[in-house]
């Protein structure tokens, strides 16, 4: 702990209000002691303009990643006719995601050994540097190994982002800021598609690649001067380097599963079974290690408690849920409704733009409310039910639009619930490294939960389906709507039941005081 930490935290146990004090007195021990616990409500020196500037460049820069996961989807054909190969074009996305989904603990643990400006420097170059190698690549093995190395920066980017608004937002007001981020992220996934087609289409794909150039050098040169300002909370110690290697090849081998199981390899040929044995072998040796080292990568007893598990769960449910759903219904739309392949991408809209709503209002909800949780089980519950009118009722579009819009208001909510209560339960040296495995795993349920949702409508309508980015002809799926609309009824059945699952661990998730100060008086939710 570091000397600002020793300093400040029994003094900032004492001068807090009489009600959080007491709260504190009724925590276990290792909950609010100086090493194990985070600061309460910690002075930070930075005006309310530097706040906002470092929040705006932050915003920028997750931006920044979130519009790279999406844009080159659309750009896909374009790169194929000019490269003359088709037939390895999915590498080009799955490269960035396995890239950026296995480094995301990586950047988190490191923040909490080097520091958050190093590693946000060094996440923005090599996000960058793959940037430039993408824009000149003169074929596509070129092109797939510098979009893996653009992963690798842009998986670093997301876990140091919402570590650093942890170091300078108090945990009440930090809700409000991780539903700001939750609108970059959506906004950054609907406009990337769109941006990539534009430019593939009336400029040339590279552009996609060197747009992150200037948008880059606005991001670093707003954030860096304010960061020599950030408290510091790290602390030095030995890299659990081979730990680390563990870690990230069993997530590389276990994504390989769910992207190449089912398309390019039968679910049990041998080829995918040899590869799940080897992800959980990976998975076993890392866990042996990290129960053996005095100092893992990944330390064990981070991801158990009354907080950590139930908020990751609930969380990872949540992404997973929307990522399955907007992933797969377009198919929905244009073979039910008769949609264009454009007109299907508009129809995301509601699912993507509402749950940013719900995490605002919960955003909000947590800097008033005593009981803080309680919005995002009202939201999750809300949004069970919504799935399970999807799943047993049959609507018109609008009808459709409208419950799907409902059911991403009351998904929203769990995201910054499950965010700032996974930080404040942490001590302040190890925040980036739970906010790491927090992307990580919320990585990894996304995957799984695309692959599932595939394997669901596989089975209801008896044929392989495409996914998105698949379909873009008009036409191009013939299966009868009846069919479709019988087997989407599983999706909206499997939804509902991660939401069900959400809101269970929501309720079984210990619920600990929030430091800092209160935008008004605080809201006693009725009981």
């Amino acid at each position: 702990m570091n000397k600002f930490d020793r300093q400040s935290s029994s003094a900032d146990i004492q001068t807090l209000p009489d009600d959080i004090a007491e709260e504190l007195s009724r925590l276990p021990s290792e909950v609010i002691s100086v090493d194990d616990a985070p600061s309460i409500a910690p002075p930070v020196p930075l005006s309310q303009d530097e706040v906002r500037t470092i929040v705006i460049s932050l915003m920028l820069t997750m931006f920044l990643a979130a519009l790279d996961q999406t844009i080159v989807a659309t750009a896909l054909p374009t790169i194929g006719r000019q490269f003359q190969d088709v037939s390895n074009l999915s590498w080009v996305i799955t490269a960035y995601l396995l890239a950026s989904t296995a480094v995301a603990p990586v950047f988190g643990t490191l923040s909490d050994i080097y520091g958050r400006r190093v590693m946000i420097i060094i996440s923005l170059s090599l996000f960058v540097a793959g940037s430039v190698l993408c824009a000149i690549a003169p074929n596509m093995p070129m092109l797939i190994l510098a979009r893996g190395l653009q992963g690798l920066g842009g998986g670093g980017i997301m876990p140091v982002v919402q570590t650093v608004i942890s170091d300078v937002v108090s945990p009440r007001e930090r809700g409000q800021y991780q539903a700001y981020f939750s609108s970059v992220l959506m906004v950054g996934g609907i406009l990337g598609p769109v941006i990539g087609g534009v430019f593939a289409e009336h400029l040339h794909w590279s552009m996609i690649f060197w747009i992150n150039l200037p948008l880059a050098a606005a991001a670093i040169v707003m954030l860096l001067p304010k960061m020599k300002k950030i408290p510091v909370f790290h602390r030095k110690r030995k890299v659990d380097w081979l730990g680390g290697v563990l870690l990230m090849a069993s997530a590389v081998v276990f994504m390989l599963v769910l992207t190449w199981g089912g398309t390019r390899y039968p679910w049990l040929s041998p080829t995918v079974l040899a590869m799940v044995g080897g992800a959980v072998a990976l998975a076993v040796s890392f866990v042996w290690h990290a129960r053996r080292a005095d100092e893992p990568f990944l330390p064990l007893k981070l991801l158990t408690g009354s907080v950590a598990p139930f908020a990751l769960t609930a969380g990872g449910c949540g992404l997973g849920a929307i990522t399955g759903l907007t992933v797969q219904l377009p198919l929905y739309y244009e073979s039910v409704y008769h949609l264009t392949a454009s007109e299907a991408g508009l129809a995301l809209i509601p699912l993507a733009a509402v749950s940013t709503v719900g995490a605002a209002v919960a955003g909000r909800t947590m800097a008033r409310a005593k009981h803080y949780k309680r919005v995002a089980i009202i939201g999750t519950s809300w949004a069970a039910l919504c799935g399970l009118g999807l799943t047993l009722t049959t609507l018109p579009l609008w009808g459709l639009l409208t419950l799907m819009a409902a059911f991403a208001l009351g998904l929203g909510t769990t995201f910054p619930v499950c965010v700032v209560s996974l930080q404040n339960s942490v001590a302040r040296p190890q925040v980036g490294t739970i906010t790491g495995a927090m992307n990580f795993f919320r990585s990894l349920m996304s995957s799984f939960t695309v692959a599932a949702f595939a394997a669901i409508l596989l089975v209801a309508l008896g044929i392989d389906v495409p996914l998105a980015g698949e379909h873009h002809a008009a036409g191009a799926v013939a299966i009868p709507a009846e069919d479709m609309r019988h087997a989407f009824r599983y999706v909206f059945g499997a939804a509902t039941a991660l939401m069900t699952i959400a809101a269970l661990c929501l309720i079984a998730m210990e619920e600990r005081p929030l430091a800092g100060p209160a935008t008004a008086q605080p809201v006693e939710m009725a009981e």
